[in-house]
């Protein structure tokens, strides 16, 4: 423990030196790092834990319906704001700059389409939901020249930036941009559990609340199925809810996703890492846990402020250990969802899978282009012809990870209404009009380029060479 106090002081009078960041900033770092270091981490006992009944996980379809009385509608709209995760890059695609930049479809990014969503219920309703996008120092300056296209639209676009904290170089437990690391790799954004004190530091809490705003609507902005959803909205001011999680039944695709479980009469987040090594499996199966997290959030603003302003929102630490230019470093971060515990009332919705459709990786980028979908008033809404319920399973070689690369080897996206699994692996290259159907694995030969000829219809096939075409 001593150890422990001797790292705290150092590292607090090295904090103290860095005048990058805000006060806010240095004790929020502080406090985090002092809550890791008191290893107050909570232990789950796995017999306490119970499957959460329908009043803590609703089901959807028991959400009353909304009034069809567009000032009914209007009201409720009023109260809410929509605020998107904008902290990502899209490096894992090859991309430079915010990830919510990259085309989705038909010439349109992630963030025209939000922006095109909440116009639409604007010019609808009569009403003025605002758009708030939570930046990191990653993605601040880029993200503030792109919001100036819309300066004409109906929106009131706002932007905050969560926290700097300063990375720990491990092995001497001091901030890394003390040590003379002062670009940007000396410093991390710290999760997005950190929403909540960032939105309350930058003033835009307090704003809102004074415009007579209740609820705020958080989701990840590559998340094309996080759309406002007035069912839950509604059902959340009837009941008094001040949080809200959208779960939805977890596949074997999203065994890693965390899931909600009541805990000594309270609802919360259980993740993987805080899962014993002996119990994973049962973790991971379906027919325990039978939901996951979207990280689709909706919270009472005043509950935000009482709970920020008596530091009360002690989610989870997760500790980050990474190797930046061959240093060890360490970075603490907490996940939004966490705080479902804190919060009064909480619930989760277990909401249809159609509110889940992130896009991660260029294979989530071809399901979303292909006619499994269509683009309707910003919507991007499921091809009624696919009977299957789950979208096909598509897995891309390397050669495809970046999105400039992905896109220049497909001359058009291929139909895959009638797909259920793809593999594509080596060299190939898809010429314009071709069909999937059924399950499919391409393989291009070590040194061997593949072509698949325009207005290919392919079904059960493994290919592996131009000749069985």
């Amino acid at each position: 423990m001593a150890a422990a106090t001797e790292n705290l002081s150092q590292l607090e009078s090295a904090v103290d030196g860095l005048d990058q960041i805000s006060e806010n900033e240095k004790n929020g770092f502080i406090n985090l790092v002092s809550r890791y270091l008191s290893g107050e981490a909570q232990h789950i006992e796995w017999g306490k834990i119970q499957t959460p009944t329908d009043e803590i996980v609703v089901p959807y379809d028991k959400l009353a319906p909304v009034s069809e009385d567009i000032s009914e509608t209007k009201k409720l709209l009023d109260k809410l704001v929509v605020l998107k995760l904008n902290g990502g890059l899209g490096t894992t695609m090859g991309c430079t700059g915010p990830k919510s930049v990259i085309e989705v479809r038909d010439g349109l990014t992630f963030l025209d389409l939000i922006v095109i969503q909440i116009e639409n219920l604007n010019n609808k309703y009569g009403c003025t939901v605002p758009l708030v996008l939570m930046n990191s120092f990653n993605t601040h300056d880029d993200t503030h020249k792109i919001v100036e296209k819309y300066s004409n639209s109906n929106v009131d676009i706002h932007t905050f930036n969560q926290s700097k904290y300063p990375r720990i170089v491990a092995d001497e437990f001091l901030p890394w941009p003390s040590k003379g690391k002062t670009d940007k790799d000396g410093w991390y954004p710290p999760g997005h559990g950190d929403v909540f004190p960032s939105l309350m530091n930058s003033g835009k809490l307090e704003t809102f609340l004074s415009q007579g705003k209740e609820y705020v609507f958080v989701a990840n902005s590559d998340n094309l199925g996080a759309i406002v959803d007035l069912k839950i909205l509604n059902h959340l001011i009837q009941n008094k809810n001040e949080y809200c999680m959208e779960v939805t039944p977890k596949t074997l695709a999203d065994v890693k996703g965390g899931t909600l479980i009541s805990y000594e009469g309270k609802v919360q987040l259980l993740e993987i890492a805080q899962v014993p090594d002996e119990h994973v499996n049962e973790f991971k199966s379906i027919e325990k846990f039978k939901i996951f997290n979207t990280n689709n959030l909706w919270v009472n603003l005043k509950a935000i402020k009482r709970l920020v302003e008596a530091s009360a929102l002690k989610m989870e630490i997760i500790p980050n250990p990474k190797e930046v230019d061959g240093v060890k470093v360490l970075q603490l971060e907490t996940a939004a969802g966490a705080a479902i515990r804190f919060f009064d009332n909480a619930i989760g919705i277990n909401v249809p899978r159609s509110r889940f459709l992130p896009v991660k990786a260029t294979s989530d980028l071809l399901l979303v282009q292909s006619d499994l979908y269509t683009l309707v008033d910003g919507f991007v809404t499921r091809n009624k012809a696919r009977t299957n319920p789950s979208n096909p399973s598509i897995e891309l070689g390397p050669e495809f990870k970046k999105v400039s690369n992905f896109l220049s080897r497909f001359k058009s996206i291929p139909s895959i209404v009638e797909l259920d699994s793809l593999k594509v692996s080596g060299d190939v290259w898809f010429g314009t009009g071709v069909v999937l159907k059924g399950n499919v694995t391409i393989t291009a030969e070590a040194g061997a380029k593949l072509e698949i000829p325009d207005g290919a219809v392919i079904e059960n096939k493994d290919i592996s060479g131009p000749d069985e075409l």
